[in-house]
């Protein structure tokens, strides 16, 4: 009876010491300061996807995007840098799939890219059933200006 009663003793005083080490009565340290800059995106990798495009990236205006290509209930959203030499689409992937953009074509008039999805067939792995939109980008020769944006879709499976 003793010993269960010095192991609920233990047990509570274990229970109310400070996880923060921090005695009773004293201060805790003050937290780190923090820069009151504005964040700033870091450039994109690329291959590596993001949730969004860069903070600086302007979207392409609505008459200057083709998204006719596109199966129904694909993301409609497209951007370009500020020096409108890298597009960033919208894409989509699910499962073992992985999103990825690719310039098709690149004219005076008009700027094609597809946007693929790889589909790995993993034997004896299974893939979850869900569908991501992942930010993907394709850099231009040249700066797009008013050249109509081309989005196609493309799943290839590997």
């Amino acid at each position: 009876m003793v010993i269960g009663l010095g192991l609920v003793v233990a047990a509570g005083t274990a229970c109310g010491q400070r996880a923060d080490n921090v005695s009773p009565g004293a201060q805790p340290a003050p937290a780190p300061a923090t820069s009151s800059s504005p964040s700033v995106s870091p450039p994109p990798v690329p291959g590596r996807h993001q949730t969004f495009p860069p903070a600086d990236a302007k979207p392409v205006a609505a008459t200057q995007a083709d998204f006719a290509a596109l199966p129904e209930g694909f993301p409609h959203e497209v951007w370009v840098s500020p020096d409108g030499k890298t597009l960033y689409a919208r894409a989509e992937e699910g499962g073992c799939g992985r999103a990825s953009a690719e310039l098709r074509e690149e004219t005076p008039q008009r700027v094609v890219v597809a946007l693929v999805e790889d589909q790995r067939q993993l034997t004896g792995r299974m893939c979850t059933m869900d569908i991501r939109y992942p930010v993907v980008s394709v850099p231009l020769v040249q700066p797009l200006g008013d050249r109509v944006v081309v989005l196609q879709s493309e799943k290839r499976p590997l």
